[in-house]
């Protein structure tokens, strides 16, 4: 079965953990003793009914103020498929939570609550959900039920047109629109009898799918999304052992990222350029002919060549393919989104993390920063401030192999650590 990962984003008490909560009680997911825990839970707390939001709320700073603070992951599958869900906060100070998220996520729900329409929060989580490649969007019109479904529709079609009108800045998804109540239940799992007028997108017959039936049916990412071999080396493999095979064995761990490897490729290592064939390739005790993504692998080569952690094995280009070469650079320029209470402000020394490798950094000019209500970029600004984002360059102390985001994630996403106190500060996308 294909799997599919997936985020809850969107303003604070919108429905996110309940949703989630609903989807794994009315797929039969819960295990008897979470259940009996969320139910004694509730009645400690005085609630009327079961809390679907404790089954992902699982902190007690979470529970006592009914919020979620941490992303938390769940997971479940249906006879169609496997999922891995992430319940993201959404309050503003932890936005980087949503993002962190997002990072590996195929799939966005949006929740929106219907009372309130397209606010703030749900602007800035749209619009990271698509920055960070987020290629599919579930807009989930929620607490219909609090509103009256004799005017379910009215409102639905409303904060549908609305978020239409803001989505049309932001890069093309494939969007869809579902009208549900969390709480109780309607278009999650069951099709719900209050939503006769809820129709398919496409015009076809019948009524528009439920949010089960639509997570079922998106395509799953292609494996092969960037076609060129990127293998970013994580360790440098010499197994200290007395037995003699082992002397002379020199490996190259780590996850390739994008394309595939064989044996007998001609492979270069960035950024020194030094040129070998790939030998053998290694998955514990197993020899492959080739691997892709996302395995993760030894790869030997037939020469001994000055390879260490956060270099970058790739196939050596051929047939014209000039794209296939990464850049290499000690400057870039990337899409941030700032973490840190202390504002982003030119000249600021940082660390950069790109894959397994650490470079000392200077912060540039900033070039742009986004005004989040109309997706403007303003020239001009002198900081960026916690939860805004702008396009920043850095100047790095040491070169580095890398793609751009919006081709390749592995290679085109950078972390921003704070050079004092060692806190992620910031999450990058390299232009």
């Amino acid at each position: 079965m294909s799997l599919l990962r997936l985020i809850t984003c969107g303003s604070v008490d919108d429905g996110k953990s309940t949703l989630i909560g609903r989807l794994l009680y009315d797929t039969k997911s819960i295990h008897q003793d979470q259940w009996e825990a969320v139910h004694r839970t509730s009645l400690k707390r005085g609630d009327a009914r079961v809390d679907l939001a404790l089954l992902t709320d699982g902190l007690r700073a979470e529970r006592e103020q009914g919020i979620t603070i941490d992303v938390a992951y769940r997971y479940f599958s249906t006879p169609r498929r496997k999922f891995i869900l992430a319940d993201t906060p959404g309050h503003v100070q932890y936005t980087r939570n949503m993002a962190t998220g997002a990072s590996t996520a195929d799939l966005a729900i949006i929740l929106i609550d219907a009372r309130q329409g397209v606010l703030e929060q749900t602007r800035r989580h749209a619009f990271l959900a698509t920055l960070l490649g987020v290629s599919h969007i579930v807009v989930a019109i929620n607490k219909l039920d609090l509103v009256g479904w004799d005017k379910a529709r009215e409102v639905f079609d409303r904060i549908k047109s609305e978020f239409e009108g803001f989505a049309a800045g932001l890069p093309p998804t494939d969007t869809v629109f579902i009208p549900i109540s969390a709480l109780n239940g309607d278009n999650i799992v069951n099709r719900s009898e209050h939503t006769p007028w809820y129709e398919r997108a496409d015009g076809g017959r019948g009524g528009g799918p439920t949010l089960l039936e639509h997570l079922e049916a998106v395509p799953p990412r292609p494996i092969k999304q960037f076609p060129h071999a990127r293998f970013p080396v994580q360790w440098v493999v010499r197994p200290q052992s007395d037995d003699a095979a082992n002397h002379d064995y020199r490996g190259y761990g780590g996850q390739i990222v994008a394309g595939e490897l064989r044996t007998g490729d001609e492979v270069i290592a960035l950024p020194a350029g030094q040129r070998s064939r790939v030998k053998r390739i290694h998955l514990l005790d197993e020899d492959l002919p080739e691997c892709h993504p996302p395995q993760s692998v030894t790869v030997l080569l037939e020469h001994d060549l000055d390879i260490s952690r956060g270099d970058t094995l790739i196939k050596a280009p051929g047939n014209g393919h000039a794209d296939a070469m990464p850049r290499i650079s000690r400057e870039i320029e990337a899409t941030v989104v700032w973490m840190s209470e202390s504002p982003l402000t030119p000249g600021r020394r940082c660390i950069i993390k790109h894959g397994a490798r650490y470079v000392r950094a200077i912060a540039g000019p900033i070039r742009e920063r986004l005004e989040i209500h109309s997706l403007a970029w303003q020239a001009g600004a002198s900081q960026l401030g916690l939860n805004e984002i702008g396009r920043v360059g850095f100047k790095l102390a040491s070169t580095i192999v890398f793609d751009a985001y919006t081709q390749c994630r592995a290679t085109g996403a950078v972390i921003v650590i704070d050079e004092a106190t060692n806190n992620t500060v910031a999450a990058g996308m390299i232009l």
